[in-house]
């Protein structure tokens, strides 16, 4: 402990298969609130999108995609392609703040863990891979109702599943970052008015960025969600995405930042 204490918050990420035994043990106490849990996190954005999807799109019709000469597609498949991509979000959001909150701050299942050889480093590990995984399998439950409602039957969608685990993994580091800053629940409040609800209508989930004004077109670019967006919404239409290559870079690094921010700060809260 007393290394620990006299070492940077900030060295490199202590890395190791130890974070699987913690991972599963999560697995395994979700498992008795799987269907609940599973309910919970797939009935809001299924109502966004009977909701929007159906009733506005019977007014909007269809939508231009890429601005000018773009193609254009049904507003359904538009706001699908985005919703996905939003529920991966709050999946992993949530699961990285209320829940990490409770096992380290309330329930102390951290400190008891790392009574075990197993530190700091592989508990944050799990708990970030274990909220991308809860991202991945609303994800998937959702994509299967968009398969079953015949939104969309393009076979790239194939490639759409390791790209919202990774847009699962950004968004639990990001998450992360503000468990190790809350004193209490109350806190998380923040992240979610003044950030992720914020994102969501700058991103292009319910409607082109190109309505938006350049100035903030511009600033919206570098967002993660538009990002992840970006990537999974020419999927849904059987298209490649345009610039794969800097989208792809975008979520590497937001993710790799994030995650060694919220380590950081992780570790300062315990060594106090």
């Amino acid at each position: 402990m007393h290394s620990t204490a006299e070492s940077s918050i900030w060295r490199t990420p202590d890395l190791s298969l130890r974070w699987w035994p913690v991972f599963l043990r999560n697995l395994l106490v979700w498992r008795k609130l799987a269907i609940p849990s599973l309910v919970g996190n797939i009935a809001e954005p299924l109502m966004w999108l009977v909701a929007f999807g159906y009733g506005m799109g019977a007014l909007v019709g269809e939508v231009q995609v890429g601005g000018d000469g773009g193609a254009r597609v049904p507003y359904i498949l538009f706001l699908a392609s985005g919703s996905i991509c939003m529920s991966a979000m709050n999946a992993a959001s949530f699961e990285a703040l209320y829940s990490a909150f409770s096992r380290m701050h309330v329930q102390k299942t951290w400190d008891g863990i790392m009574n075990a050889p197993i530190s700091l480093d592989s508990v944050l590990l799990a708990e970030m891979l274990w909220a991308a995984f809860k991202a991945l399998f609303t994800a998937t439950a959702i994509l299967g109702v968009m398969l079953a409602l015949g939104i969309s039957h393009a076979p790239k969608l194939l490639v759409a599943w390791p790209v919202l685990l990774a847009v699962g993994i950004m968004f639990s580091s990001i998450a992360l970052i503000f468990n190790a800053l809350a004193q209490g629940y109350d806190f998380f409040t923040y992240y979610f008015t003044l950030v992720l609800t914020p994102m969501m209508f700058l991103s292009g989930v319910f409607f082109p960025r190109e309505q938006l004004p350049t100035a903030v077109r511009i600033a919206s670019d570098w967002l993660p969600l538009t990002n992840a967006v970006e990537l999974v919404r020419p999927l849904f239409m059987d298209q490649w995405p345009a610039h794969p290559l800097r989208h792809g870079l975008v979520v590497a690094v937001t993710t790799i930042a994030a995650y060694w921010v919220a380590l950081a700060l992780t570790r300062k809260r315990f060594r106090a």
